[in-house]
């Protein structure tokens, strides 16, 4: 289809969604979410994609609402806030339980709601001249649809501190709480993702996506007889699928498996 705020390809069984509005820094607005939902929502059942990047063009990644879209909420109902949040709510969990892996480029400034965007995917790579800000308290407003996926992410104490203070910080403190995975040179951006990608597309898709699964369902579980038997019957129903028979054959018979033909 054709996308208003973003452009979204396929390469090589890597697809991009870029933010594209770069004259408004990327700030997404209603149009924006919907085409955000969808785009996530049929990448992720497409069997041809096996990881997809979420980028921006310009030079800031998002910088969270539009001006326009928050005049408009401004006047809202209450009713109508709600169906309106519960939109931006509903885009973040496509971003979040998208069954393909997902990979942050964050090449500048990710604001507000842009920190959920990043927040929602599975990994983050920054560009080492990025900043970071949770804005919201500053308007009189809280971070609360995004506070799911970005206290996940940051973790409890470094979002006491953010979501509290609204303070702007840099792109290795992102890396010192837990928000992005790695941290770069605005040139070795591009190459530093490419890295990553080709380790996910070179694992067992099945797998993945049965890896990603197995981190959100197990996640602050306790560790009781449940939880072993769950975990003993997921290892169990893998290695007796297709692709864990396959990878176990190739590993032994020094071949590539079928899914890097």
């Amino acid at each position: 289809m054709e996308y208003q705020t973003l452009t979204v390809s396929i390469d090589d069984k890597v697809a991009a969604v870029t933010l594209n509005r770069p004259d408004l820094r990327n700030a997404f607005n209603e149009h924006a979410i919907a085409e955000l939902a969808l785009a996530f929502d049929e990448l992720g059942r497409n069997e041809q994609v096996r990881a997809i990047v979420l980028a921006a063009n310009g030079p800031a990644f998002c910088a969270g609402a539009d001006l326009n879209w928050m005049k408009k909420m401004a006047g809202y109902s209450h009713s109508e806030n709600q169906q309106d949040a519960a939109r931006l709510a509903d885009m973040l969990r496509t971003i979040y339980l998208c069954p393909k892996p997902t990979v942050a480029k964050v090449q500048g400034d990710c604001y507000a709601g842009g920190m959920g965007l990043v927040a929602a995917c599975d990994i983050v790579v920054a560009s080492e001249v990025a900043h970071f800000c949770l804005s919201e308290v500053k308007l009189g407003l809280i971070p609360a649809t995004i506070s799911p996926y970005v206290i996940k992410a940051m973790g409890e104490q470094a979002s006491r501190r953010y979501f509290l203070t609204a303070e702007r910080f840099d792109a290795l403190e992102a890396r010192r709480i837990g928000f992005a995975h790695e941290v770069v040179a605005p040139d070795a951006l591009d190459a530093a993702v490419a890295g990553i990608v080709k380790s996910l597309v070179s694992n067992s898709p099945h797998a993945v996506r049965e890896a990603k699964r197995l981190v959100r369902e197990v996640v602050g579980q306790a560790v009781d007889d449940a939880l072993l038997a769950d975990t003993a019957n997921r290892i169990a129903e893998i290695r007796a699928s297709t692709e864990g028979r396959e990878g176990v054959a190739s590993f032994l018979e020094k071949r590539k498996p079928t899914w890097l033909n």
